[in-house]
Formats: C-alpha cells, sequence, structure tokens
C-alpha cells in the first residue's frame, strides 16, 4: 500500500469518544502520514462528518452513505457500534478485495452489538502489539494478513510487554495478573458518573450508579453492581482471548482478575511472576528495562496512574521478590490506557501500509 499525496485516507469512527479523541491526537502529531482525516460518529445527534485535509487548510462536510470505502486507506474503530456506517457495510461487501484496512481498537467493534453482521474475516484477525513484534515474532505469522486488525487492549500490552522480556532471560513458571481499570474504559460516561458520585458523597446527596451500578468513589469494585451498564466481565473475557491469542505457548498465560478503582484515567496492573530458578531484582530490573518499560529504583518515589498520563510508556515499581516464594517476583507496573491504545493502534498501520497484503 502505497500514501496518496504523501500521505493516506484515514476515518476514525467514534471520533468523539474518550479513545476517538486520543486517536486523532495522536494522528495529529504527524507521526504517521494523513493527508485526509476522516471523523465519524456513532451515537444519535453527534454533528456532522467533516472531512480535514491536515496537509491543507481546506475543509468539507459530506454525509456517511457519500463516503467511498474505495477511497480510504485506512478507518480505526475507536468505539463499539451498534450500526455499522454504510462505508463499512460495503467493506464487508467487498470481501477479501478491500482495499481499506480497519484496525479495531476497542476489540468488539464490528458486530459488537445490536444486529450488525459481523465481519467474515473477524474470527481471524490478529492481535496487534508492534513494538513487541518487532522483538518477538511468531513464526509462521505474517503481521499483514487479511483485512481487520485488532490492536491489543492497554493491559495486554502491559502484562504481555513484562512476561515476554522476563521469559526472554529466564524460563517462567506461572503468572497471575491483577488489572486494577479506571472510569474512563467506560468511556465519557464512565468519567463523568464518577466525578458526579465523588461530588454527590461529599455533599451528602444520593449518587447516579447507572454505568457502575453502585458506588465507586472511595470505593473499589470486584465487578459492576446489578443495575450498571458497564462491562466489566465482558472485558475481562476480552483481555482473556487477547492474551491467549497473542502470547500463545510463548510464556505461560497468566491467571486474570480485573478490578474497577475509583480513578479517572490510566491502568494498573499487579503482576505475580514464578520463575524456574532463582532470579535477583536486579537481574529483572535489567530484563525488563527498555525503551517503553522504566523501572523505578528504590530511592525513587513509586509510579502512579496520575503520573503516566499522556505517556505511551509503562512505569514499574521497584521488582521485589516475595517473602515466602524465593522464586516468586512481584511487579507493580501502570500505563495510560487511552494514550497507550491509541500509539499502538497508529503503529500497528504504520508496521502494515509497507508490507504485503495476503
Amino acid at each position: 500500500m502505497k500514501p496518496v499525496k504523501e500521505g493516506y485516507r484515514v476515518a476514525v469512527v467514534g471520533a468523539s469518544s474518550l479513545l476517538g479523541k486520543e486517536l486523532v491526537a495522536v494522528l495529529e502529531q504527524g507521526k504517521f502520514p494523513v493527508s485526509r482525516l476522516l471523523t465519524l460518529e456513532t451515537d444519535e445527534g453527534e454533528p456532522e462528518l467533516p472531512i480535514i485535509d491536515l496537509s491543507a487548510a481546506s475543509a468539507a462536510v459530506v454525509d456517511d452513505t457519500q463516503i467511498n470505502v474505495e477511497e480510504l486507506d485506512f478507518a480505526f474503530l475507536s468505539a463499539r457500534l451498534r450500526q455499522l456506517p454504510a462505508f463499512l457495510n460495503s467493506w464487508q461487501q467487498q470481501g477479501s478485495a478491500a482495499r481499506c484496512l480497519v484496525i479495531d481498537v476497542v476489540g468488539e467493534g464490528l458486530g459488537a452489538g445490536g444486529d450488525s453482521p459481523r465481519a467474515a474475516t473477524e474470527t481471524d484477525a490478529r492481535v496487534g502489539i508492534p513494538f513487541l513484534d518487532r522483538r518477538y515474532p511468531v513464526a509462521g505469522v505474517h503481521a499483514a494478513a487479511g483485512r481487520l486488525h485488532v490492536s491489543a487492549h492497554p493491559a495486554v500490552i502491559v502484562i504481555s510487554s513484562l512476561l515476554l522480556r522476563l521469559a526472554a532471560r529466564f524460563p517462567l513458571k506461572t503468572a497471575v495478573a491483577q488489572v486494577f481499570m479506571s472510569a474512563s474504559e467506560s468511556g465519557s460516561r464512565g468519567v463523568e458518573e464518577l466525578q458526579k458520585q465523588t461530588v454527590n458523597i461529599l455533599s451528602f446527596q444520593k449518587i447516579p450508579h447507572q454505568i457502575f451500578g453502585a458506588q465507586l468513589a472511595f470505593n473499589v469494585l470486584s465487578r459492576l453492581g446489578r443495575s450498571g451498564k458497564g462491562e466489566m466481565a465482558a472485558l475481562e473475557t476480552r483481555l482473556r482471548r487477547q492474551l491467549h491469542q497473542y502470547l500463545g505457548e510463548r510464556v505461560p498465560r497468566p491467571a486474570l482478575r480485573l478490578f474497577q478503582l475509583p480513578v479517572f484515567y490510566s491502568v494498573g496492573a499487579s503482576l505475580y511472576v514464578e520463575t524456574a530458578e532463582p532470579v535477583t531484582t536486579e537481574a529483572a530490573t535489567a530484563a525488563l528495562a527498555s525503551e517503553r518499560i522504566k523501572v523505578r529504583r528504590s530511592n525513587l518515589d513509586p509510579p502512579t496512574l496520575v503520573e503516566v498520563t499522556g505517556s505511551s510508556d509503562i512505569l514499574v515499581d521497584t521488582i521485589s521478590i516475595d517473602a515466602e516464594h524465593p522464586h516468586g517476583l512481584w511487579l507493580w507496573a501502570v500505563a495510560d490506557n487511552l494514550h497507550l491504545a491509541a500509539t499502538n493502534a497508529v503503529e500497528l498501520a504504520a508496521s502494515l501500509r509497507e508490507q504485503p497484503r495476503a
């Protein structure tokens, strides 16, 4: 695939979502050549669909039915779709002949809800983490195969990064991961509900709980309340599926549990790893340290969910050895869930653009 007029024609579906806004911001930083950016909204009552030409100051407005999928190079899905836009219906109808590559950033974008059809190739879509794929390629897997590609969830990126780097130096026996999700995982409605809960509790008023189904402010939830409209259980299933597909048999697949934290942004992961032989914290730190993973020294403050906001790095606290299990390592890692997800999706598109299509 070659760029058109020094850039690619890109559509972002769900551009007004928290993830969509972050994705547009990353695209506009200029690291990925874009000649035309088309932003589409998925909720009723959203504004019309503007086409923004990033190489010039011109702009135009079109209707979704006027979008020709043959004129697109990439489409990013940054929100769950209750109904497919017309151009994605056309994309599905074209089958393997479709020119446009679709990158699913939410993991359930096609056929996630309502009666929208699933893409015929969706079950064959490969989960991608480009910076790990380059260092730890999977034999016999062609990264550019297929039309639909899934950008890994940020929690999957964090867990996979830590396990693959450790396994490259030390044989691993088992792993357990506890993932701590922020309200932003439920989109702007989740962030808004947490904010209202916090204010209402401090002013002794009734709290809203349409999204979380229970009090999240000043609390931790192991699952959502019965009246909640969030998708914590579905997210846990998706993370398990992505970890299974991406890690394969390269490392022990971790036992996984999710928790909902009363924070607005970022994701945290507590990872317990047992090695075949005892490993010093110095050796484990050396194995993890890289361009993307920053391990904090013990004489510095621990990394926090607030600190990592706006960065695509994975910050890891000082590694410790379990007091009762000399083969066991404890790791605490944090990352900006929105920025890491958007950056990985754009890097996935960049890794596909010059590769031959299957």
